[in-house]
This record gives structure tokens, sequence and C-alpha cells, in this order.
């Protein structure tokens, strides 16, 4: 008998104990998703006849491969509150659309659920506009397993929560999209099962309804219920997951505290948004230059101009994206036409993507002469205390004491700033130091 052939790198009596040790049981798991991909196909042109798609079959190249998630695996233990997060074409609506059997995944990806499955996925899934929102009930409610006598007993509390009582006999096609979402939801959460399923349509309601609808999503962890949460909201997701995975181009880029997660989630769209505003820059400066002050002051041309300005970090790197608290330092270069020009003065301003002026400071305000030979000055905004949001920055050059414009640009400089996830629930535009007594 022909002797089995030993692994050349047998596993050790301790990984195998660490593995027993921290694995989760099975009877703890309420989903659990292995080797999940899922590949589209995306027709080059449109085809709208019978004998297009006929002629289409028989082209190699008719349709573009789409892989939307690329071997994604994760378990969702019972009665936890996960959050998934990413941008939009990360893969988290089809990883969702996946876990709820409308998709199938890609051969040999493998989905465990334990239990049963409420999804309330895209606006309109499962309803029938040309139904009243009564027998739109009863029809999803039965899709979801429950008989007529268990909706018969439900029908009022569905009603109720949804607070549509006036306009439950009129078609679902009259409703509004936020009025359809009560719906929905109240459905979803009153089916009782184990696994809820949440794509991103709470956005729709109003601010009191999705209040009301984080009460149910608490009640539902207190009572042992899984809830799997699909969002671009950071807040949410720090309030109430237990732990979050941050998908990006279909790969899972992290697993775990929701907390840790937010950040990585915030600083990859910062990255982002570096090449993206770095492309588009070049195009705002030329289009600034040689801009007559705002107020319609003619320039005095020949004596002086910025001929370069950039955003830096604490560190001189180049950025376009800050989080709030950071240093953020304007340097601005000046060519000198004409020696000498003893009074001149810089001034920079920041104004957000509204118009909204927030300050204007300048050297000779401030009693920070420039030398003849200084021919570069930052302005250095310690801590900045701007919240999310988009901001412009404008700079001109003075002589005459302020009084003679010699050269100004208006939004020469765009940046951006992102809060972090324990100032989301902050509103305006600035950050103040405060406290409570």
């Amino acid at each position: 008998m022909k002797k089995e052939k030993e692994s050349k790198f047998p596993e050790s009596e301790f990984i195998s104990n660490f593995k027993s040790k921290f694995q989760i049981p099975m009877q703890d798991i309420a989903i659990q998703a292995e080797n999940i991909s899922k590949t589209f196909r995306i027709p080059h042109e449109k085809i709208s006849t019978l004998r297009g798609a006929f002629v289409n079959m028989f082209r190699s190249n008719g349709y573009e491969e789409f892989k939307a998630l690329d071997n994604v695996n994760f378990e969702v233990k019972k009665g936890e509150f996960f959050g998934i997060i990413g941008r939009n074409g990360s893969g988290k609506s089809t990883l969702l659309k996946i876990l709820a059997g409308i998709y199938q995944p890609d051969k040999g990806g493998k989905v465990k659920i334990n239990g049963l499955i409420s999804p309330f996925l895209e606006l309109g899934i499962g309803f029938n506009p040309e139904l009243s929102g009564r027998d739109n009930i009863y029809l999803n409610a039965t899709v979801l397993g429950l008989t007529k006598k268990q909706i018969d007993e439900k029908f009022d509390d569905i009603v109720e929560f949804s607070e549509l009582r006036r306009f439950i006999d009129q078609k679902v096609k009259n409703y509004s999209s936020g009025m359809q979402v009560r719906l929905m939801f109240s459905v979803a959460i009153h089916a009782n099962r184990e696994i809820l399923l949440m794509d991103e349509v709470l956005a729709v309601g109003d601010t009191n309804f999705q209040s009301k609808c984080f009460e149910k999503f608490n009640e539902y962890h207190e009572q042992g219920k899984t809830v799997v949460l699909v969002t671009h909201d950071i807040g949410t997701v720090q309030k109430y997951c237990d732990r979050a995975m941050l998908l990006r181009d279909g790969k899972i880029q992290m697993i775990g505290d929701p907390q840790k997660v937010s950040n990585e989630y915030i600083y990859q769209n910062m990255s982002d948004e570096e090449k993206r505003i770095f492309e588009e820059k070049k195009k705002i400066q030329s289009k600034s230059e040689g801009r007559n002050v705002k107020d319609g002051t003619q320039l005095v041309k020949g004596l002086a101009e910025i001929i370069r300005a950039s955003l830096l970090d604490k560190n001189g790197n180049k950025k376009s994206n800050f989080r709030t608290g950071d240093d953020i330092i304007i340097s601005a270069e000046i060519d000198r036409k004409k020696e000498p020009l003893k009074d001149l003065s810089i001034r920079i301003s920041v104004e957000t993507s509204e118009g909204v002026y927030l300050f204007g400071y300048d050297t000779m305000t401030d009693s920070f002469p420039l030398r003849e030979k200084d021919n570069e000055i930052k302005l250095i905004i310690e801590e900045n205390p701007f919240l999310d949001g988009e901001y412009f920055v404008n700079l001109s050059c003075f002589t005459g004491y302020g009084t003679i414009p010699l050269d100004f640009k208006k939004r020469y400089l765009r940046f951006k700033v992102h809060s972090w996830a324990k100032d989301k629930g902050y509103k305006g535009i600035l950050k103040i130091k405060h406290r409570w007594e």
C-alpha cells in the first residue's frame, strides 16, 4: 500500500490548539461567506433587437467582464451589528444581494446562513407600484414567509410604525420615496426574522424616522438578533456597529473595530481626493490668473505678482486634503518685477464652496514686514478648525500700504477637510474649542 505523503510543514500542536480555542463555533455564527466573487458582463453596445442579441452571441469582444467582488471571506456572529462601508462601486450592495439570495456567487463561493433573513435592500424591491400600501404589506410579508393570520395580527403595528394610515389604501406608485421607505422598513422589521439585511435606503427617510429605525435596531440588538448594514454614514457605523468591514474594488481592506475601519475609509477617500484635486488644480489656477479684484478695482501690473502657491502639511508635503485639527500651511511665491518695493504686503483669505468668507489675513496688519529678498511667504493655520467641507484660498498682493492692488488670484487653491468620526455630529463650518461646566 502506497504511503500517504506527509506535509512538508505539519501543523504544530500550538497552532492547532490556537485555532480550536479562537475559532467561532458554527452555532454562534449567523452568516459565513467563503471565497465570494461575482463577475458581471458589461455589453459594449446597447442591444435593443432580437437580431442584435443573436449577432452579439458570436462576438468575442461584445462585452467586458467586471469583477464586482473578488474572493471575499468573512463571518458575522449572532447578535452582532455588522457594518459594511466603502466607496460607490466597491461591491457593498452586490455582496448584500448575494447574502439575500438575489445573486448567486461565482463558482466556488459559498454562503451559509444560520437563521431566517429579512432583507431591506434597494428602494422598491418586492413592492408592486400598482397595488395599494395595504396590498403590498400582505404581498411583501407573504414573500418573507408570514402566513395571512400572522400578517393580520401584525398589520396595525406595521401601519402604525410607518405612520401611513391615511395613505395605506393609495397605490404605492403615488408614494414619495420617503413613504416607500417607511412602509418597506416597517414590514421588514415586523417580519420577526433573526437576521436583518439593510442597504443604504434609510438615507431617503427623514431624521425623525431614521431615529425611530435605530431605536428598533437597539431592540434587535437586545433580543440577540443580527443586523448587517451597508452605509456611507460613518457616524452610524461608529455609534451602532460592533464590527465593521471596509470594501474597496471588490476586496476586503479591513475588518474590525468600527473606529479604526471608519478612519481607514476616510483616509482612503482623502488619498483619492488628492489625485483628483491635483488634476483640476491647474485648470482653476489658469482661470484665476489676471482677474481684477472682486470689487472691480483695476490691478496695477508690472510691479509684483504671485507666481505660484501651494498647500502643505506640517512636514512640508503638498496636500489638498486635511483632517480637522491638522496644521495647514499656505505657501505663496512672489515675483518682484521692479526693485525696490519696500511696502509690499501679501493677503491670504479662505472661503467656503458657497462663497462664505471665513477669514483674511495680511502681512501688514499682522506687522510681519516682507524683506526685499523674501520671495516666498507662508501662512500657517495651526490646528485648523474646519469641519467637513470644501474650501478655497484667495491670494493677493498690495503696495502703497495696502491701497494699491498688484495681483489677485481668486480661488487659486482648493482643499478639503474631513472631520474625524468623533466630530461628525457637529454642525456648521468650524470646530471651536469649547467646554461645558
